[in-house]
């Protein structure tokens, strides 16, 4: 790995080695800068040898490939991995404001004043993430280094097309595209009935036969709650319960008949935004765009298996024999809200004797107008509870959060969490050791390199 370089009035200059990194620190000709990535500034002015440093992004909804290189060196050779559940922490949070408001008397109804989705360029919370971070890592990299050029993998995706032949093997013409599973449908409901022939697709009861149906996600096991008809499945009320939603249930191991297109869909909603935004802020650099065809053949000249980092590297005008070594980064959660958390009871089932919990033996309604003594309800076969459930409160905010870095004994470890009102930490190695013999504490936060 490359260390970054700049001079005493911030200027970037050229990477240099670790080894000559750590003599200049040491004979004190230079000082740390800043540590992701990591950087020293000279402690005097030298005279400057400059060389081109492009800049190549693989760009992606899950992973971001990144290389960065001049004609002889490559000096970065990188993967950064997204969070995959923020949309799912949105939407939780969303939830929780929405029974906090509707908790108030004579709340002021303020239902239709989300005037921010209006105006032009606006994108959803998730994908403006994902597209802040890929201009994130590369101004965090632009601010380091002597970067003259950068190249960025940008495709544009027929997404209907890409469903439709993942589905039937064929390809839409035409007036296909005008023809998809909905057309001559009102709804996504009566469209996916119509589909599955108003048939449970679990036990085969039908409507004709007094059958209530629902719309079940199937991927719902994977967090995929995307409401294409691939991923929709009609089942009846006496399948669709809690308990077939749980490991071992009818409805847990189903897979969608074809897979989620989301990064097709976030490259195609923030590309020309993303690279318009670049453009404008470094005017001074030399922009380019490439797609996915073009990476797929220049890897093929090279020689080099499928990655994301090797995609990146494959990408514009140098191609070093030298190359640094791979670093993988995850990000990470900077913090956790969330002041509490629920233990369920746990119960014998009468009908196996194993151990399950209360929600796995519940009375199986969703809806207030059902019975609680329906066919669905499992509380009759809770025999002995082996432990009662439970609320636990954070209290107080400790130092110590899941995911730091921590050194104990002169040996690194990952905590896992703390207990006893913080006073011990569980590390990775599954061991309870007390906060004071903690030397030193990295907290986690950004991207983390994994091992």
């Amino acid at each position: 790995m490359s260390v970054c370089v700049v001079a005493p009035d911030k200027k970037p200059l050229m990477p240099t080695s670790e080894y000559r990194a750590r003599k200049l620190l040491k004979s004190g000709k230079a000082v740390i800068f800043k540590y992701k990535p990591f950087t020293i500034m000279l402690t005097r002015i030298v005279s400057e040898n400059m060389q081109p440093i492009e800049y190549c992004c693989d760009t992606g909804y899950k992973h971001i490939g990144v290389s960065i290189k001049s004609e002889k060196h490559e000096y970065f050779d990188c993967q950064f991995d997204m969070l995959q559940d923020e949309k799912k922490r949105h939407d939780d949070r969303r939830k929780m404001r929405r029974a906090r408001r509707n908790r108030l008397r004579y709340r002021k109804p303020r239902f239709d004043n989300r005037t921010a989705s209006k105006k032009e360029g606006w994108l959803a919370p998730s994908l403006r993430n994902i597209r802040d971070q890929h201009i994130h890592i590369f101004e965090r990299f632009l601010e380091v280094m002597p970067i003259v050029s950068a190249t960025f993998e940008m495709g544009s995706f027929d997404v209907h097309a890409m469903h439709e032949f993942e589905a039937t093997g064929t390809v839409l013409k035409g007036d296909d595209y005008q023809k998809g599973p909905r057309y001559g449908m009102n709804t996504l409901r009566k469209a996916v009935f119509y589909r599955d022939n108003y048939t449970c697709q679990v036990c085969g009861e039908t409507a004709d036969e007094g059958a209530i149906l629902r719309v079940h996600h199937i991927g719902f096991e994977t967090g995929d709650h995307t409401n294409r008809m691939s991923n929709l499945l009609t089942v009846c009320t006496k399948c669709h319960t809690s308990a077939n939603h749980k490991p071992g249930g009818k409805l847990y191991d189903l897979k969608p008949r074809t897979k989620t297109f989301n990064g097709a869909a976030f490259m195609n909603a923030v590309r020309w935004q993303m690279f318009r935004t670049l453009k404008s802020t470094h005017p001074d650099l030399e922009w380019h765009m490439t797609y996915g065809a073009a990476t797929q053949e220049a890897r093929r000249v090279l020689h080099l298996e499928k990655s994301h980092a090797n995609d990146a590297y494959a990408m514009g005008e140098f191609h070093p024999r030298r190359r640094t070594p791979f670093m993988h980064f995850q990000k990470l959660r900077r913090n956790n809200r969330i002041l509490e958390k629920f233990f369920d009871a746990k119960y014998v089932d009468a009908r196996d004797g194993k151990t399950k919990k209360g929600a796995e033996l519940s009375c199986g309604r969703t809806d207030r107008s059902e019975s609680r003594h329906s066919e669905k309800n499992l509380r009759v076969f809770r025999e002995r509870k082996v432990s009662k459930g439970r609320r636990v409160i954070r209290r107080s905010h400790f130092t110590l959060r899941p995911g730091d870095t921590v050194v104990i004994g002169g040996e690194k470890h990952r905590a896992k969490g703390v207990h006893n009102k913080g006073t011990y930490v569980v590390t990775d190695a599954k061991k309870s050791v007390p906060v004071k013999k903690v030397e030193k504490i990295i907290h986690a936060g950004g991207y983390m390199p994994v091992k």
